[in-house]
């Protein structure tokens, strides 16, 4: 375990442990299930030796196959079995590895975890985890590409959480097992290796907080999971051109933090979204909205949306590199916004690869 020279811990202190986003989130479930008896993981490929990238890694070995096993290719039912088991008092993990498979159980979700404390006055409650994977990765294409969780926000009863690095994804992790309401928890696979200063003690990151990632001026770049990362790359390009980025982790996407954003917002006076999905009906549109809502009376201000291309993902490395959403677009689109008279600017190209080959640790 590496030691880095400085940077913020949650604390405010530099120095610490560093851990990375995977195993930060192993070592949430480790001792959340050694703090809580009722507490299981059930998913496919759980139990296997891979251990879903290493995020379940030493679980089998630890709390057994009572605690953690693989479950057949039926979401549906499993999610449903997920479900029954909340309502009777257990505290389930249910991974779905990717976000894409939840569509297959979406009756379960919306239908059943989502509205059965409502319709039972209260006397119900379902503590569930909906774990799932987000994000690119070598050439997956139309079905195992997609960010779905925007869906999920739509939906009261169900919370959605994205953390951005790997203190976030065990403090968030920590809260969602011990809510008493279903938490669609949203892993981007890009974060999986990336490093932060992490506690080893257990602490939460409840619901309802955004975050200040770095301080700016002149533009707010908002990211979702894996784009808050791609923002601070932006906004190093950006600091080159003369203009200074206010970078905002939403973290919890429901319920959503807007007061962090407007405030940002208000002194910017623009606003960039960037998101992991499709800008149509998508999270940053919900954001845009909200903030369009608390200073309409203020006068005006500059917002615009990035996300995926408004097509469906393609599997070729080099249409990718269009299709997604990277710093440098990201950057022009700010400069763009701030110097409107300065003509089309492009960040250098070697900077550019730079800056995206950086390592930011959060919670910075």
């Amino acid at each position: 375990m590496s030691t880095p020279k400085g940077g913020p811990d949650a604390a405010g202190n530099t120095g610490g442990r560093v851990l990375k986003y995977v195993d930060a989130l192993r070592e949430a479930v480790d001792q959340e299930m050694t703090r809580d008896e009722k507490v299981f993981v059930m998913g496919l490929d759980v139990d296997d030796h891979k251990a879903l990238q290493g995020s379940t890694r030493g679980l089998l070995q630890k709390f057994g196959p009572e605690r953690i096993f693989t479950t057949p290719l039926a979401e549906d039912a499993m999610t449903g079995a997920a479900i029954g088991a909340a309502m009777a008092g257990l505290r389930p993990i249910h991974v779905h590895i990717r976000m894409d498979f939840l569509m297959l159980s979406m009756n379960q979700l919306i239908n059943m975890a989502a509205k059965a404390h409502y319709m039972y006055g209260g006397n119900i409650k379902v503590p569930l985890v909906v774990r799932s994977i987000i994000g690119k990765s070598w050439g997956q294409g139309p079905q195992h590409s997609q960010g779905l969780y925007s869906t999920f926000m739509h939906f009261p009863g169900l919370k959605v959480v994205a953390p951005s690095n790997a203190h976030d994804a065990k403090g968030c992790m920590l809260s969602a097992i011990r809510d008493d309401n279903p938490v669609m928890f949203v892993e981007h696979r890009l974060l999986y290796p990336t490093e932060a200063f992490v506690p080893e003690e257990q602490f939460e990151l409840p619901p309802g907080k955004s975050r200040v990632a770095m301080p700016g001026d002149d533009v707010t770049l908002v990211g979702v999971s894996n784009m808050v990362v791609e923002c601070l790359r932006a906004r190093e390009l950006l600091a080159d051109a003369g203009v200074s980025a206010e970078v905002i982790d939403p973290i919890w996407l429901s319920p959503l933090d807007t007061d962090t954003i407007v405030r940002s917002v208000r002194k910017t006076r623009r606003l960039i979204v960037v998101d992991n999905g499709w800008t149509m009906c998508g999270a940053g549109s919900e954001i845009a909205a909200r903030v369009a809502e608390a200073l309409g009376p203020e006068g005006k201000f500059q917002v615009e949306r990035i996300g995926f291309a408004p097509t469906i993902c393609p599997t070729s490395p080099s249409i990718e590199e269009q299709f997604y959403p990277n710093p440098a677009r990201i950057a022009q689109a700010a400069h763009r916004m701030v110097k409107p008279k300065a003509g089309e600017w492009t960040p250098d190209p070697d900077r550019a690869i730079l800056a995206y080959q950086r390592q930011f640790r959060g919670p910075f």
